[in-house]
């Protein structure tokens, strides 16, 4: 991850180098030499990933952007893109984040699972009809029509899965991840950040940062702030918010990050827009 970045831009490479005096340890090794399992560890992946995310942004200066947005932990790199928060301000939140996240999964453990070829109308119906008989699952993700990912404790995923299979979703595909992101189990979490973030200065965001919590734009850091700890027991709305994005002039998105799975979501969502990415 980020090894040609570090390789070829000296504002990357500062900022990596950064990122290891910020943590105390050496995430730039882990990050170009680690194994996969390294690289999943909750204190790492969430980390990297905003680093790489931020560095890939820092190596074009002349990036303007006239609106951002994030999916999930890409919040915190949109904020900074956005003049809300410096990287060195970011990233200890990003490192909380994950290990409140990751105490949360071992209180109350959980999964997740992706939904293909159903409605978000259907899949919300299933989920509630799983709800009520009292196991925890909601949705979490809106990722693009006919693809929703569905949070909550690992009796309430396979029952919905069942659920919305008769109801005739494609593909009910469990996750391999840590626990139930973006759902009520993730309340301890919320609870743990809320004091970092209220520790920390948010500044009036330079262009309109799209939020999770209600695909809205925002500038206000009392709102930005309120939205980043809801995030993390509310859905994702990243299907909405990109629809809004386009509807206020959007027309063309550019991803930073390890990845190019944004662009392909965006494309689905919007496919007259032009995605693609910084590098």
């Amino acid at each position: 991850m980020a090894r040609e970045l570090y390789a070829q831009s000296e504002a990357a490479r500062a900022l990596l180098l950064q990122a290891n005096d910020i943590l105390g340890f050496d995430l730039t090794k882990i990050m170009f030499e680690g194994s996969e399992d390294d690289l999943r560890r909750t204190d790492v992946t969430q980390p990297a990933v905003f680093v790489h995310s931020v560095a890939q942004f820092v190596a074009l200066p002349g990036l303007q952007p006239s609106m951002v947005a994030g999916h999930s932990l890409g919040e915190f790199s949109a904020l900074v893109a956005a003049g809300v928060l410096t990287f060195a301000e970011a990233l200890p939140l990003v490192a909380r984040r994950a290990q409140a996240m990751q105490a949360a999964c071992q209180e109350q453990p959980g999964t997740m699972a992706a939904i293909l070829g159903l409605s978000d109308e259907a899949v919300e119906q299933g989920c509630q009809q799983v709800a009520a008989a009292g196991d925890v699952v909601v949705a979490a993700n809106y990722n693009c029509p006919g693809q929703l990912v569905i949070s909550g404790s690992a009796t309430g995923v396979a029952k919905a899965c069942e659920v919305l299979k008769a109801a005739g979703a494609k593909r009910a595909l469990p996750l391999p991840v840590g626990g139930a992101f973006h759902s009520p189990l993730m309340q301890s979490a919320q609870a743990a950040l809320a004091e970092a973030i209220e520790k920390t200065t948010f500044r009036p965001a330079q262009c309109p940062v799209y939020q999770n919590v209600d695909a809205a734009p925002h500038r206000d850091p009392a709102e930005i702030k309120a939205n980043l700890l809801a995030q993390l027991t509310a859905p994702v709305r990243w299907t909405q918010s990109v629809q809004t994005m386009f509807r206020d002039g959007a027309t063309t998105f550019l991803e930073c990050g390890p990845g190019k799975v944004l662009q392909g979501l965006v494309k689905k969502i919007e496919p007259t827009a032009t995605a693609g990415s910084v590098a």
